[in-house]
């Protein structure tokens, strides 16, 4: 049943017309230089995909061997605008032979979509660079 809601959500992000991040919704930061839009209308976070799909965020790309889930746990209001108050982290294994629950590898939770980000963006570098050493 797991294995079913993965490709479900995959299926879903990938092909469904997903809602892109729209640049209201963006993280306050410093380095906005990183955020671009991409030709096909996502996000992209230093180079990387960055895909929502209500309150599940994905960041990397699907083909590679891993990707970040991000789940934002809870919310607050500031002035007009819902911004994430804690987020879930989770880096995970794109293998669809690797059973659902061993594709966790690593899991944190996080105070600010930002600060997700940036350990999401770490962990991923260095996930891809020793799967590819």
């Amino acid at each position: 049943m797991t294995i079913f809601l993965f490709y479900v959500i995959m299926y879903t992000l990938i092909w469904w017309k997903c809602q892109p991040i729209t640049a209201r919704r963006l993280p306050y930061c410093k380095q906005k230089e990183n955020w671009n839009m991409a030709k096909n209308g996502f996000f992209t976070y230093k180079g990387r995909p960055f895909v929502r799909a209500g309150n599940i965020i994905y960041y990397g790309d699907l083909g590679e061997d891993y990707v970040v889930m991000l789940q934002i746990l809870s919310t607050e209001k500031v002035k007009d605008l819902n911004m994430a108050k804690n987020v879930s982290v989770q880096l995970q294994l794109t293998s669809p032979t690797v059973p659902a629950q061993q594709r966790i590898v690593k899991r944190t939770e996080k105070t600010g979509l930002f600060n997700a980000m940036d350990i999401a963006d770490i962990w991923l570098t260095r996930a891809l660079s020793e799967s590819k050493a």
